[in-house]
């Protein structure tokens, strides 16, 4: 895996890194994006367009939000390698992290 998607992310689904990734690897799910882990080829692009700083390298993900990193690989264990998010569109879905979590960063 290169990087994966955060807690800033759920429930805000802004898709500006959609818009930049080059290889069209970045997944919506039903709360949140997800990056796939074998089609990213880890050129960062999607990182500093993030409204949200919802992206980072798996190495540097903070403590907080480190099970993240296996919602990211969950999401993809049932769906597989579709070859680009743009032909799939929104899959009704989510890790089971992710869903498990309350509503988030919504406005009062």
């Amino acid at each position: 895996m290169t990087y994966i998607i955060a807690e800033p992310c759920v429930d805000v689904l802004d898709k500006a890194c959609v818009e930049e990734c080059p290889v069209d690897c970045i997944y919506e799910g039903g709360r949140m994006l997800y990056i796939h882990p074998d089609e990213c080829v880890d050129c960062g692009a999607c990182e500093p367009v993030c409204p949200v700083e919802a992206i980072f390298y798996e190495d540097d993900v903070p403590d907080e939000w480190a099970g993240y990193y296996n919602a990211n690989v969950d999401f993809f264990d049932d769906l597989g390698s579709p070859g680009g998010a743009s032909k799939l569109g929104k899959v009704d879905y989510d890790s089971p992290f992710v869903k498990a979590l309350p509503p988030m960063n919504t406005e009062d």
